[in-house]
This record gives structure tokens, C-alpha cells and sequence, in this order.
């Protein structure tokens, strides 16, 4: 963000909150090994008084507060590596699918358009759910789930701090979670009622919104201007999943909620696999992932299964 001045609204600040008991010594205990043995200064707990004097809301009852993790404009972030990349000379394609690729004679490539082919010498695939038939292999160690978020009318300047006083970004610990923040036009941003059977039919919105003002009843009154949703690659074990088709087919996926932060460090250890140091791509490509059970027809519903017995366990 700083060496291409890409503006993008970027605040430090991020909490993980405890909804019960058990999740206080969770983020406790969390917070001790971050410290002590990963050497991470950056994370303190934060107690049930200072949130709520930083939160208003009655609803958690403490959290992991790190001043290193954040929350930016994710569309203007992406704008802004696009343009950066473009001054590097790269040259973007966009409305150009891929269709498909093959070996094309030592160490090329050939990449299929429904426009004409593409030769390369390397290859990284990186569109998550989105690859369908592109790569089918990849398809069994990750899920699509969709998620939801609402962004309420501008709030004015004393009633969007007096919500998050320190403007971090917020999620819970629970399986079912919600995480919201404050945006840079004195929005609130709420999301959550993520949905592990795809898209339906459902009212969205208003279920989103119900979440929002279980947590911020005094904001009854506050219209919802914009919903919207989109799905997003989930692992079994939630770590990403990078590795080789080929020596010089890379894959990247499986990044389960977090893809602003592992993708920019996922750019640049596939760059680094490239140029010849794999070093720090392995290390990632060495981490176990299993298959989705039941296959394309019963995965989903297994899935299914499994998380109602976690939204069982948020309610307990």
C-alpha cells in the first residue's frame, strides 16, 4: 500500500471477540503463545470493561486485540495492485476465460481462450471456486460457501464512532460468526450468516440484518442501502492450499476467509517459486490437505450436517 500509494482507506486494528467463557481462555491462551512463542509483540487481551467501553454492545465478553491486522477498501486495494502492476509492465486480460491448458514441448504452455491460445513458460492458477473445469483435480479439497454483507446509511461522525471507538475491524469466535466494521463514509459493514449449501433463495439482507442489530440494537431505526454476496474457498483444516500441477503449473486456493492478507503473501512466494527460491512456497505446499468427503453429489450435504452440529455448539 505504501510503496505504490494505493488509497484504499487502510486502519490498523482487529478484534477477535469472546462471545462465552470458553472463549475467553481460547484468546487467552492465544494471545500467551503468540507472544511467547511465536514472538509476536503486536496482540494483547483486551477485558470485558475496556471492550465495552470500545464496542457498544453488551454482546462479548472479551477479546484478542491485535494493532497489527486491520481492515481496508478491498475493491480500491485491488484497483490499486492492478494499476501498480500495469506500471510494472504486466498487461491484464480481463473477460478472457481460461478454459483449459496443456504441456506445449520443454517448459511451455499452452493456456485455451474461446479467443485463441496463450503460451507461457509458467502457469499459477488462482481463482478458487471459480476454476470449475480449468483444473478439476483441485475441485475435491475445497468447498464454496457463500457469505453476506449488509452496509447501513452514513451514520454521521459521532454515532459511527461511538460504535467501534477505536475503528477496528470486529469478528467472533463463534463457528457462525459475524464480523463488521466501520467504513471510511461513516458506514457500518456487517456481515456474516455465512450459508455452507450455496446460494438459495433466502431474504439475505434481512437475515444479515437481523444478525447486525442482535449485536447493535440501537440501530433499529438505520436503513440497509446496499447488500450484497459471494462465495468464498474453504479447506477442511481453513489453511490455504498451494502447491504444483506440474513444475511449472502452481496452484493457490483454499484461503477460507482470509484471502486479503494470504493472497498478497501467496503472490509473492509463487513469484519466489519461480525465480528459482521455493523455499517458503514449500512450506506451505507441504501442509496435509484431504479431500471434501461424499464426492460432487454428497459433500455439500455432509457439510451441511457437520455445520449445523457447530451452530449447535455456538448456542450451547
Amino acid at each position: 500500500i505504501a510503496r505504490f500509494s494505493i488509497d484504499c482507506d487502510w486502519v490498523a486494528g482487529y478484534l477477535h471477540a469472546a462471545i462465552k467463557e470458553r472463549h475467553e481462555r481460547e484468546l487467552q491462551a492465544e494471545v500467551r503463545e503468540l507472544r511467547d512463542h511465536y514472538g509476536y509483540p503486536s496482540v494483547r487481551y483486551m477485558p470485558r470493561e475496556e471492550l465495552r467501553a470500545t464496542l457498544a454492545t453488551e454482546r462479548y465478553r472479551g477479546a484478542l486485540y491485535d494493532t497489527n491486522s486491520g481492515h481496508l477498501h478491498p475493491l480500491n486495494y485491488t484497483l490499486g495492485l492492478a494499476a501498480a502492476a500495469e506500471g510494472l509492465g504486466v498487461r491484464i486480460f480481463e473477460g478472457t476465460r481460461a478454459t483449459g491448458f496443456a504441456p506445449a514441448g520443454a517448459a511451455q504452455l499452452h493456456i485455451r481462450t474461446p479467443r485463441g491460445e496463450v503460451r507461457a513458460r509458467y502457469l499459477a492458477l488462482c481463482g478458487n471456486v471459480y476454476l470449475g473445469a480449468t483444473a478439476p483435480t483441485l475441485a475435491a479439497k475445497i468447498m464454496a460457501v457463500a457469505t453476506y454483507i449488509v452496509a447501513t446509511e452514513p451514520l454521521g461522525a459521532e454515532r459511527a464512532r461511538q460504535l467501534i471507538t477505536n475503528n477496528a475491524a470486529v469478528s467472533d469466535m463463534n463457528w457462525v460468526l459475524d464480523y463488521f466494521r466501520r467504513s471510511a463514509d461513516r458506514r457500518l459493514l456487517f456481515g456474516g450468516r455465512v450459508n455452507y449449501s450455496g446460494f438459495s433463495s433466502f431474504d439475505a439482507p434481512s437475515a444479515t440484518r437481523a444478525r447486525m442489530l442482535a449485536v447493535f440494537p440501537q440501530l433499529q431505526d438505520v436503513r440497509i442501502e446496499y447488500a450484497w454476496g459471494g462465495e468464498v474457498d474453504i479447506t477442511r483444516n481453513r489453511a490455504p492450499h498451494f502447491g504444483r500441477l506440474a513444475p511449472n503449473v502452481y496452484f493457490l486456493q483454499g484461503f477460507s476467509g482470509h484471502g486479503i492478507a494470504l493472497t498478497g503473501i501467496a503472490g509473492k512466494l509463487v513469484a519466489e517459486a519461480i525465480a528459482g527460491i521455493a523455499g517458503r512456497f514449500d512450506v506451505f505446499a507441504r501442509i496435509p490437505h484431504r479431500n471434501f468427503p461424499g464426492g460432487t453429489a454428497l459433500r455439500r450435504p455432509a457439510l451441511v450436517l457437520a455445520m449445523l452440529y457447530y451452530r449447535l455448539r455456538d448456542l450451547l
